[in-house]
């Protein structure tokens, strides 16, 4: 006989293999985020080389960003269909190739087409992959392994914004591309270990009933066609229904379009395109705005390490702190406090003169950044749950691809315009105020409007007379199809017989 447990989904392990998963991830995801940021070391020269404005080579980072976010769907999708391992590994072989192709780009159109467009795409296969495996292994120590894995970033970005200084000086930018396209492919081993989790054989008892199923379904489609004609004429029009039906399904097997009635989710999303808007710009113009002040090369890519640093330990901490019993039930709070601290650092940003002022503006930045990368994911699955999550991933990301598209671009524009980067910082950090303090406020009513359904629910449950209302309706109906008369008893035969043949199946 099968197992007891045959036909059940396995439950996440919460460690074991798990920890393997988050190492590869912690790869994965630390690619994906720190690379758009850790090329611009490079901006500066390319910009010289090919004679561009800061708009426009703002633009390399932003279509690599929108690229890696916009691609979501696409990412979910062959998750969905293929699982993690062979998405992830394609990925790594989508970033190797942009790289290098890179390398040998004449205008600055191709760096988008490369660097932007096939670099981006590789990165999209990285990111959601990642983040949805760790869902599927963890369920009680998920914040923290989202923490552990989303301190990828930092980690690589401190170790990305010296070493790309390195290459350049000894390789130039070219020679650089060609290196780091090597690089990237290391994303090709962290996706082998991502082994798919319950990878067994159907059970036999499943497959039993699929085949009971199936001849259920035949005797019935054979008592149909020896029906009158106006039935078949109901029949046929049922089937083309169903026909027209097929293709929304098929769709939403993928993508659960539904979320968008969801009102977590929407609050989520709106927040989320709106603090997108400045949140990656300040750290593409870090670097070239300490270049623009007289500060040096080597000292303006330390600036990007001392934010990776302080980055790399706040994630973790804020995995552990978020899974606290006190802050994990009103998690969402947390995450809107972490928005608006992270725009009050760019607002006081232009407050700080020389270079000691800037290595303050990193530390508190780097802080800010880690916290709220650390909840990003966590918060959209505390919503909308493990089992909608890769659907909410996919639909979030590419919502949010238009503003991080723009983010850059807009910053670049404010410094070509007014000849100063503080403009750019006071928008990025009026933005995310902004997000910070509409996703407070929404979540409070969020949390009230639960609240108030629930305790309708629990009237409602625990009412006696609501409850006899249900009662006398079932019996009513039962005894309404007592009455239906004799000519349908042998139907109702035949519908009982067939049942009891798929149970013994």
């Amino acid at each position: 006989p099968p197992p007891a447990n045959a036909g059940r989904v396995p439950g996440p392990p919460d460690g074991g293999w798990g920890w393997v998963v988050v190492f590869g991830a912690f790869i994965s995801i630390g690619f994906a985020y720190a690379f758009p940021k850790g090329v611009a070391i490079f901006f500066k020269e390319i910009q010289d080389f090919f004679g561009t404005s800061y708009s426009e080579i703002a633009w390399v980072s932003s279509i690599m960003l929108a690229t890696t976010y916009g691609a979501g769907p696409i990412s979910s999708i062959l998750v969905n269909r293929y699982g993690s391992r062979p998405v992830v590994i394609l990925g790594g072989l989508l970033c190797g190739i942009g790289m290098v192709s890179a390398a040998f780009c004449t205008s600055i159109l191709q760096l988008y087409i490369c660097v932007g467009f096939i670099t981006g795409f590789g990165l999209a296969l990285n990111l959601q992959p990642s983040v949805i495996i760790i869902g599927k292994y963890f369920l009680k120590r998920r914040p923290i392994a989202n923490g552990l894995a989303m301190a990828g970033s930092p980690v690589m970005l401190c170790t990305l914004a010296p070493l790309n200084q390195f290459l350049f000086d000894n390789f130039g930018w070219r020679g650089s591309f060609l290196i780091l396209g090597a690089i990237l492919l290391n994303c090709c081993v962290a996706g082998a270990l991502f082994r798919p989790i319950g990878a067994a054989t159907a059970p036999v008892k499943t497959q039993a009933t699929e085949e009971g199923k199936d001849a259920l379904k035949e005797e019935v489609t054979k008592d149909a066609m020896e029906m009158s004609s106006p039935m078949n004429i109901t029949m046929e029009t049922k089937t083309e229904e169903e026909g027209g039906k097929g293709c929304c399904e098929k769709v939403n097997q993928y993508l659960d379009f539904s979320l968008f009635k969801h009102r977590g989710f929407l609050i989520y999303l709106i927040g989320n395109v709106l603090m997108f808007l400045g949140f990656f710009a300040p750290i593409v113009f870090l670097a070239p705005y300490a270049k623009h002040i007289g500060i040096d090369e080597y000292s303006a890519a330390f600036l990007l390490s001392i934010l990776a640093i302080v980055d790399m330990i706040a994630r973790p901490t804020t995995g552990i702190i978020a899974n606290s019993k006190w802050v994990r039930p009103r998690i969402q709070y947390f995450f809107s406090f972490s928005i608006a601290f992270n725009g009050a650092c760019h607002l006081l940003c232009p407050l700080a003169s020389g270079y000691t002022g800037l290595v303050v503006y990193s530390i508190f930045f780097g802080l800010a950044f880690g916290m709220v990368c650390a909840m990003l994911f966590e918060t959209l699955m505390d919503l909308v749950g493990a089992a909608r999550f890769t659907s909410a991933v996919g639909l979030v990301t590419i919502a949010e691809c238009c503003t991080i598209l723009l983010g850059p671009p807009i910053g670049g524009t404010l410094i070509d315009t007014f000849g100063d980067y503080k403009y750019m910082f006071i928008k990025c950090g009026a933005v995310m105020v902004l997000a910070g303090t509409f996703l407070f406020i929404m979540n409070y009513y969020n949390y009230r409007t639960l609240a108030k359904e629930e305790k309708e629910r629990r009237a409602k449950e625990e009412d006696p007379k609501s409850v006899r209302t249900e009662n006398e309706g079932r019996n009513n109906w039962n005894k309404e199809t007592a009455q239906d008369g004799p000519e349908l008893e042998p139907l109702r035969e035949e519908r009982e017989g067939l049942k009891k043949e798929v149970n013994g199946t």
